[in-house]
């Protein structure tokens, strides 16, 4: 076949197994042939370069609507654009909460008219609208059902085992999970963290067990139910050891932050900037994280994008806000643990993309195969940069990982055939549009 509207030319491509220098013909926004092409619209020279798959990053909190300074569907898919990823999952406790098709709707029109990437949205699951969800979570644009079993940020909580049954009995897509319990998380602010202000009581406050507590009582109702469950952000080494033997209801996602930083020394070191839930920890449970990564324990990373203000992050410790903004470092993050013999580069695809095509059920994503989107994130592995503060995009305007260097770097987002970032530069406005599920 000729007359391509786009060739990537001369570039390692990562195949689902195996990587081999080729070129890739696309045409109509959709991967068509693979081999020695030459006669395209444009062809780009991806020598020396990796063409990924396009990566997604399955959990963030874009803020929009009710927090707009911190944060909104336009600022936040720039950001993911200019870290290399092409599509986003957000999540559902705004302000209102998307817990209605209304709510849902606003969303989706937001993203249509300012979405630099492909995106999908968490409807929230609680006792009120449970009845509901079973028709609710195949509106078009809903990747899951999201919970909190603890109280983070926003409304949305469902910490009894009552509500949770609830939900879990009605429907059949995945629901996402924060597994933190509300009751012992009340009884240690009171016990432990007392009237202290110091944010290194944060992973102690907000204890292993009461992460172990809830994902154990999660588990159980799934199983229940043989619902699956997808637990977001874990973070002990006890709630590693009892998932690997739960995996037929249960898929697992732990975050850059937790495999990158550990207590007490990011709390020395960052002071609030590193408060997130559930927290970072010591250097054990990383442990654990990062073998549990590697032997394939772990089905999915997430940045859990979650931005604050500086001026709301430099208040008095615990009325500040948890969470950090991640969608724009969490590749560079990754890739420079690769470069320092953490991982492998397909490990890195495995967790960005193929673990969102399995657990999800993505449609036409994901995968570099011929009659997919034509969705690459392309990355030098031998580029060196400084992540800093000034470069992010968030409205937030900061990282944990500023003055950070790393080696290996997104170069290039091509979504549906569509350059929107090069070089650091964004180049295609608002292209976005909703990610599809097979969900029969």
């Amino acid at each position: 076949m000729s007359n391509f509207d786009l060739i990537l030319k001369n570039g390692t491509v990562f195949f689902k197994t195996k990587r081999e220098v080729t070129d890739i013909g696309v045409k109509d926004g959709k991967i068509v042939e693979f081999g020695n092409l030459s006669t395209a619209k444009e062809i780009i020279n991806c020598s020396n370069l990796f063409i990924f798959p396009g990566l997604i990053d399955t959990q963030c909190h874009f803020r929009e609507p009710g927090g707009e300074h911190k944060e909104t569907l336009e600022t936040g898919t720039k950001a993911a654009a200019l870290g290399g990823i092409v599509g986003i999952f957000e999540m559902p406790n705004t302000d209102p909460l998307t817990v209605t098709p209304e709510a849902m709707e606003f969303k989706l029109n937001r993203a249509n008219q300012t979405s630099y990437v492909d995106y999908a949205f968490y409807f929230g699951g609680t006792a009120q609208n449970s009845s509901n969800l079973n028709e609710w979570e195949n509106l078009k644009g809903v990747c899951g059902i999201k919970i909190f079993m603890g109280s983070s940020n926003g409304n949305l909580l469902s910490s009894t085992d009552e509500e949770i049954d609830k939900i879990l009995a009605n429907g059949k897509r995945v629901v996402a999970v924060h597994a933190e319990d509300e009751d012992m998380m009340n009884e240690n602010k009171i016990s432990i963290l007392g009237e202290s202000n110091d944010v290194a009581m944060h992973h102690l406050w907000r204890s292993e067990e009461s992460c172990f507590n809830a994902t154990k009582r999660v588990v159980a109702i799934a199983k229940k139910y043989n619902r699956k469950i997808h637990i977001l952000h874990l973070t002990t080494a006890q709630e590693m050891e009892f998932l690997k033997n739960h995996k037929d209801v249960a898929s697992l996602e732990v975050l850059p932050n937790h495999l990158t930083l550990s207590a007490p020394e990011c709390y020395e070191k960052l002071g609030t900037l590193a408060q997130q839930n559930p927290p970072i920890r010591q250097k054990h449970h990383q442990d654990a994280l990062w073998k549990a990564v590697i032997d394939g324990t772990i089905d999915i990373l997430g940045s859990d994008h979650a931005p604050h203000t500086l001026e709301e992050k430099g208040g008095i410790y615990p009325d500040t806000p948890s969470g950090t903004p991640g969608v724009q470092t969490m590749l560079p993050i990754m890739l420079n643990h690769v470069a320092e013999g953490k991982l492998s580069y397909e490990k890195v695809i495995d967790l960005l993309a193929y673990g969102p095509l399995r657990i999800h059920k993505i449609k036409n994503k994901c995968e570099t195969k011929i009659g997919n989107d034509a969705d690459f994130t392309i990355v030098d592995p031998n580029k060196t940069h400084t992540i800093t503060n000034k470069e992010q995009a968030s409205k937030s305007g900061w990282t944990p990982y500023d003055n950070k260097k790393v080696k290996g770097f997104p170069v290039m987002t091509i979504i549906r055939a569509n350059k929107v970032m090069q070089d650091g530069e964004l180049l295609s406005h608002h292209s976005g549009k909703e990610i599809e599920f097979d969900i029969s």
